[in-house]
């Protein structure tokens, strides 16, 4: 009842209070003969819609709806009235009514175009044969205190949520709920996003409402065989959450994805005992201290992922319980991420020769540029602007050209920063934020390309990636440099 309509952007409880709004508006301009029942009906489902959002929930793009409600009635209802007690019924002139009328219209329309502008984000529906499943672990490092805090006890402990191929669920059930494993989980972190980037919580409040295609805990895909792993790290602030609809396209792909929350770096981390570890990560404006706190939060960002590798070694053989026992190909294992967190993946990749290729999603390579790198590496970009770092292309190059394996970068044309991630299904879809890509054609880009390349690296047969990767964009291929 309350699922979203793809192309509207409304649930259908939305739509009738809509065109019940609509119909009350109109009505004041149909033969007198249509009017009172045109007027009854719209109320009638008016009262009938807006007691089921009363139910479920308003969301605050039909304000806008509701205030044109409000300003119509009386002269919507007055004349019923009138008509029903024996006087005259009585109408504003036209000339006045008029102009009444195209406000409320107006109003009313602003309610669809903010749905529009955003929305409760609908995810793709992944095109590999593989069902999606996902589940959500908690592992604390024993051996690496926590450096955000000061309690010598404290140790340091990720959040991991795990997208996998899975058999196919039966009809009707339940998919995972986006951003959390619960939805106060889901609010708690969509508010901490938004807070971060200055927007009122409100407006994506759509957002903790979506639901993916996963479903939670369901069963493994059967047949016995092991899946290649693909550890994420988010962008600066980001959440394990924010790239579902890549992390789904490569787990029906026949991958598993491992994605990681990293406490007081990512806007919200709510743990299993119900603590939320907020952000205590924020830059300060001097540009070579930032560049020096960026490269430590890189750092301990990479040990995290090193250290969940060693986790699911453990996972897989069955030293910690989960649903991957035995199903993990950790002899292929990928390690990616977006913006700070490609950063992360190929700091991680310098100094752990455990994974074996590495894609940055537009990631500033923060920190030293040596050891060298040694695994096949894919960097997608934005295209380079002006406004772009003058240190990012050199230093990003650099990194490439010294790999002692082959290297990509690849610059796809309509993209920007966000488009790597998510926000393309809720943002609104304005060049200059989330690209130009479409909301549906960015998620698909970026996981056709990283399929391309994970493909030839974990999956190595016949055929050039280069190849692939060059109808996707403007390729530069880097053969293996000096990896001093």
């Amino acid at each position: 009842m309350t699922e979203i309509i793809a192309g509207l952007h409304l649930s259908p409880p939305e739509c009738l209070a809509l065109l019940g709004a609509v119909a009350l508006v109109v009505a004041r301009w149909l033969p007198p003969a249509a009017r009172p029942r045109v007027t009854v009906a719209a109320g009638a489902v008016l009262v009938l819609s807006a007691g089921v959002l009363a139910a479920v929930g308003f969301r605050w793009q039909m304000l806008p709806v509701l205030a044109a409600v409000a300003l119509v009635s009386p002269f919507a209802v007055s004349p019923l009235l009138r008509r029903r007690s024996g006087r005259p019924a009585w109408r504003a002139r036209w000339w006045l009514a008029l102009p009444g009328s195209v406000a409320c219209l107006g109003l009313i329309a602003v309610g669809p175009s903010a749905a529009w502008a955003f929305p409760v984000p609908g995810f793709p529906e992944p095109t590999g044969r593989f069902a999606v499943g996902t589940h959500v672990a908690q592992w604390t490092d024993p051996r690496r205190p926590e450096t955000f805090t000061a309690d010598p006890h404290d140790r340091r402990t990720v959040v991991v949520q795990l997208w996998y191929p899975a058999r196919k669920s039966p009809p009707g059930a339940e998919r995972a709920q986006y951003l959390g494993r619960t939805e106060h989980e889901a609010r708690t972190v969509s508010d901490a996003l938004a807070r971060q980037v200055g927007l009122p919580g409100f407006l994506v409040d759509g957002v903790p409402r979506a639901r993916t295609h996963a479903v939670f805990d369901a069963p493994v895909a059967g047949g016995g065989g092991r899946f290649p792993v693909v550890l994420f790290s988010p962008g600066s602030g980001g959440v394990r959450t924010q790239n579902t609809a890549w992390a789904e396209e490569l787990a029906a792909h026949g991958y598993v994805v491992a994605a990681l929350d990293h406490p007081y770096d990512s806007a919200a981390v709510v743990l299993t005992d119900g603590r939320t570890i907020r952000s205590r990560t924020a830059s300060t404006g001097d540009r070579d201290k930032d560049e020096e706190l960026a490269a430590d939060w890189t750092a301990v960002r990479a040990a995290d992922l090193g250290f969940v590798r060693t986790q699911l070694d453990r996972l897989d053989g069955g030293e910690i319980t989960g649903p991957l026992a035995g199903r993990l190909d950790t002899a292929r294992t990928a390690v990616t991420g977006h913006s700070m967190g490609g950063a992360a993946a190929l700091l991680a990749a310098r100094h752990d020769r455990r994974f074996d290729a590495v894609i940055d999603l537009d990631g500033y390579p923060h920190g030293p540029a040596s050891p060298s790198l040694h695994q096949p590496t894919l960097a997608l970009t934005q295209a380079l602007t002006p406004a772009t770092d003058p240190r990012y292309l050199p230093r990003l190059t650099e990194a490439l050209e010294r790999n002692s394996a082959t290297s990509y970068r690849l610059t796809v044309p309509g993209a920007a920063h966000l488009t790597f991630m998510d926000g393309p299904l809720y943002l609104p879809p304005v060049p200059s934020i989330v690209g130009s890509l479409g909301r549906t054609r960015s998620p698909r880009v970026v996981a056709a390309t990283t399929l391309a390349f994970l493909d030839a690296t974990l999956r190595p047969g016949p055929g050039d990636p280069a190849a692939a990767l060059s109808a996707y964009g403007d390729l530069s291929v880097h053969p293996p440099g000096d990896s001093r």
